[in-house]
């Protein structure tokens, strides 16, 4: 019987007193651990999901200003008339993306966008609206900056105005 009035274990012979004692609080290290990777894991979680989200809503203005865009009749059509579709020119796309985006606040999660260079009509019937946006990340957005570096999204989408015949 040991001293507490309780037969003795296979840890208490196995084991030398000060080793015992050396490895007393090895769990609160373990859960210390375990409790960093956990929370890096959410925060890496809510940093990807709100890029996704910020990329979302960059690529519904995009659809939005696309649609916009080719609807905007080009100056020759009043010379040419309309055929198939509705006549775009880059200036005609560019300038109704432009005065779109005038129009419409910034989408939450986004900190600035840009129209690209890549907006226009290549074949004068498609609107083409290239964006670029830097999404606002919470949590992480202040080390990304510190970094030197931030999250920057691309989008691309298409509009075409089809004419159907009477």
């Amino acid at each position: 019987m040991t001293g507490r009035g309780r037969p003795p274990s296979l840890c208490d012979t196995a084991l030398p007193s000060g080793l015992r004692r050396r490895e007393e609080g090895q769990v609160t290290l373990l859960l210390l651990g375990l409790s960093m990777v956990v929370l890096l894991l959410i925060v890496g979680t809510v940093a990807v999901t709100s890029a996704h989200l910020a990329r979302m809503r960059l690529l519904d203005t995009a659809d939005a200003a696309a649609l916009d865009a080719a609807d905007a009749l080009d100056a020759r059509a009043y010379g040419s008339g309309v055929e198939v579709a509705v006549p775009l020119s880059d200036t005609s796309v560019r300038d109704s993306v432009a005065a779109y985006l005038r129009s419409r606040p910034l989408p939450t999660g986004l900190e600035a966008w840009a129209i690209d260079p890549a907006t226009g009509s290549p074949d004068g019937r498609t609107a083409v609206v290239a964006l670029s946006g830097r999404a606002g990340l919470p949590m992480v957005g202040g080390l990304l900056d510190g970094l030197g570096g931030s999250v920057t999204i691309h989008v691309v989408s298409r509009a075409r105005a089809d004419v159907e015949p009477p």
